[in-house]
């Protein structure tokens, strides 16, 4: 098991270890954005790709980016946009502070830090610009930086031994490959909404569980 109950309560139990605020930012605001994802489908005033007559968002056909859009798909203007541009910031902020903590508690040399950290912010910093008119070079761009990124986090917890969540973020490898798979092959599309959102939700949990393990744990100070 990954979060053994000694870790647990070093996690839940304050008197035993005082643990920053700080340090909880990835669970906090992989938690928010989430909150703050589903608020703005609420507001989302209808149209998709396949039926620009939808009423409201749809689940199965509608993406992320279009919670951003000034307009909806069906013309109208989006009220949802605030809500997802504040989700957008969010999760910018959440994965930078989570790719700056991360190397610091697996113990890297400062060279590979300074890479995944940089990496990671520079991922979130171009992924900023998705709802704009260069939504495709962001996705490459932010995809190119992100894969850094991650390849240094999958290091990192094999560094650790952390073999679970070592092996939870090759299925995230897995999922990012199947989002570009079916976003390149037009005759795949139709899926790519319901995966995108899958692809969210197991990415953010996985960010979860190892912020939480890494409450429970000493940083490694090996390679520093």
């Amino acid at each position: 098991m990954i979060l053994k109950g000694s870790s647990i309560k070093k996690v839940i139990n304050p008197t035993q270890r005082h643990i920053p605020f700080w340090q909880l930012l990835p669970l906090i605001g992989s938690v928010l954005f989430i909150l703050l994802y589903v608020l703005a489908t609420l507001y989302y005033p209808g149209g998709t790709n396949l039926d620009k007559s939808f009423p409201g968002f749809s689940w199965t056909q509608n993406y992320w980016c279009n919670l951003l859009n000034k307009n909806a798909i069906n013309g109208l203007p989006n009220p949802a946009r605030p809500i997802a541009l504040t989700g957008m910031v969010v999760l910018c902020l959440t994965l930078t502070a989570f790719w700056y903590l991360f190397p610091l508690q697996a113990g890297f040399k400062k060279r590979e830090r300074y890479i995944i950290q940089a990496s990671g912010f520079l991922t979130m910093a171009t992924g900023s610009f998705i709802f704009t008119s260069l939504h495709d070079a962001v996705i490459t761009v932010a995809g190119l930086f992100g894969l850094i990124a991650l390849t240094g986090t999958l290091r990192g917890l094999k560094k650790l031994n952390w073999a679970t969540l070592f092996y939870m973020g090759l299925f995230v490898v897995v999922l990012i490959g199947l989002n570009n798979l079916l976003y390149y092959k037009k005759n795949l599309m139709y899926y790519l909404p319901v995966v995108q959102k899958i692809t969210f939700l197991y990415f953010l949990l996985w960010i979860c569980f190892i912020n939480v393990r890494w409450l429970g744990e000493k940083p490694d100070t090996t390679g520093l």
